[in-house]
């Protein structure tokens, strides 16, 4: 499945695995910042949805986490595909392993 021959991966494992790639990317983003930074990006994008309401902290994460996933640089799945399966070890580093979830339930509906 993986090495230098590349991924032969059925396309609905491939989706899962871009999907956990891309929230990855997210998180990373997330984990650096502080406290401060996501409660201003998080009132930051509430304001742009016209919601200026007071939240929790986790609602804040949930709303900051929302705005990155809008605004970060990400391949489409096309793209991702692609070099991912000419290179998959590359793009182990970056899975938190929520694909794996996601397929068990892909073969439970089977």
């Amino acid at each position: 499945m993986n090495g230098a021959h590349g991924s032969d991966e059925p396309l609905h494992i491939l989706r899962a695995k871009y999907h956990d790639y891309c929230s990855a990317q997210v998180a990373d983003l997330l984990v650096y910042m502080s406290p401060d930074e996501i409660y201003l990006l998080a009132h930051r994008a509430m304001r742009e949805e016209g919601d200026a309401d007071d939240v929790s902290y986790a609602e804040m994460v949930r709303v900051a986490t929302d705005w990155l996933s809008r605004r970060v640089a990400l391949p489409p799945f096309d793209v991702w595909a692609e070099d991912y399966r000419k290179n998959p070890d590359r793009y182990e580093e970056y899975f938190m392993g929520l694909w794996e979830s996601e397929t068990e339930s892909g073969r439970e509906t089977s």
